[in-house]
């Protein structure tokens, strides 16, 4: 599991995010081969080695040969890449940047997202920036991307509509719901394109836990009082055997909920993509029994669990903590009982099978064709397995 955080201290722009990835490791040749896929041409990425207040980074720029930029709708961007043969991640990825970009210049313009012209956001230079981006994250292998509070800077900025104040308005509408600052330097430091990325693909918060693997630099194009950089880190999410991930932890106390909805309030929690979620009895003010609502699940499934809980639920609030999660690796394996062929989960710990516990579902099954108990298919199933393990492995390979 690898992971891969932005640390925005001088902001970020689309150019920054793509040399900063290409600095930390992701190949130019296989972020090549990705936007060659696209009917887009008249371009070339230059690359070279710069200096920033003594810091070394990498300097990117797109340079585009068209003497005019054309000014695109985003439906024409959507069936773009739609109909391009990019990876699904790439193509999942680009697409919901830009889906993100129409809706805040829609929403800045007072237009439907089809309808937004997205202006310099369309041209060439983006296109290749935001998808190049989404391809350097799956060069990386980047299964999480996170990032840190946002500089945004101060001052002016000259766009397309005119002289703006920083952020500018469709940066600003990108912004709902995310932390940033400022630190009163007059110039625009963190662009739409920049914005849109890491409002869309990243989670915010401080440095993850994890081991760093590798460090990337991003040059912006002017120079600033501060390093203008964005540093990118790459790290594993593996610990002691297991698997380190961050889960977000969803709590509500409730006393005033029909007892017969809490089951289906579970299966539509699992439904929008909790990891697990649980009731437990609470004795609550006023001694009255209540009910311990909590739901487990992954950073980018939070929007729906909790659309889940304010919904289906009388709850007013929500507890929110963010944890990290050990994950030890697990794999199947089919053993045979007299009953017919299940599988049993068996997890690992230090490279030592620790655990080992039949599936519930083929048990059930078995159970249900042959008219056994339960419980026992299941002491079937373990006996299986444990003769299994014992029998001597036949050898592989030659």
């Amino acid at each position: 599991m690898t992971i891969v955080y932005f640390d925005c201290f001088a902001g970020a722009s689309g150019d920054m995010l793509l040399a900063a990835l290409l600095d930390a490791g992701a190949s130019l040749e296989a972020v090549q081969a990705e936007l060659d896929k696209l009917p887009v041409d008249g371009y070339s990425i230059k690359t070279k080695r710069v200096k920033k207040k003594g810091l070394e980074a990498l300097d990117l720029t797109v340079e585009v040969r068209e003497k005019e930029l054309p000014h695109r709708h985003f439906r024409d961007i959507r069936h773009m890449l739609a109909e391009s043969s990019l990876t699904p991640a790439v193509r999942e990825r680009s697409l919901a940047v830009f889906t993100r970009l129409a809706l805040a210049e829609g929403k800045v313009h007072g237009h439907s997202p089809e309808t937004v012209h997205f202006h310099e956001v369309g041209a060439v230079d983006a296109i290749v920036d935001i998808v190049g981006i989404a391809a350097a994250l799956e060069a990386l292998g980047a299964t999480e991307v996170h990032a840190s509070p946002l500089h945004v800077g101060s001052g002016f900025v000259q766009c397309a509509h005119g002289l703006l104040p920083v952020p500018a308005p469709a940066t600003m509408a990108l912004l709902q719901g995310l932390p940033v600052y400022s630190r009163g330097l007059e110039a625009e430091l963190l662009t739409p394109t920049g914005a849109a990325v890491l409002a869309t693909l990243a989670t915010f918060g401080p440095l993850p836990a994890m081991t760093v693997l590798n460090t990337g630099y991003g040059a912006g194009k002017r120079d600033l009082p501060i390093p203008n950089l964005l540093r990118v880190i790459t790290g594993s999410r593996e610990q002691a055997g297991a698997a380190l991930e961050t889960i977000v932890q969803l709590e509500a106390n409730i006393d005033d909920l029909n007892p017969e909805i809490y089951g289906y309030v579970l299966d539509r929690l699992f439904a929008a993509g909790a990891l697990d979620a649980y009731l437990v009895p609470l004795q609550m003010k006023k001694s009255r029994p209540g009910t311990l609502l909590c739901a487990l699940t992954l950073p980018e499934k939070e929007a729906a669990v909790l659309d889940v809980l304010f919904r289906e639920t009388s709850t007013l609030g929500v507890r929110r903590t963010i944890a990290e999660k050990l994950t030890l690796p697990r794999r199947h394996v089919t053993v045979s009982t007299p009953f017919g062929p299940a599988r049993v989960k068996v997890a690992a710990w230090q490279n030592e099978e620790i655990n080992a516990a039949p599936e519930y579902q083929d048990c059930l099954l078995l159970a249900s064709k042959s008219g056994a108990s339960l419980k026992e298919v299941y002491a079937a199933v373990s006996a299986a397995y444990h003769l299994q393990k014992m029998l001597p492995q036949e050898p592989t390979g030659a």
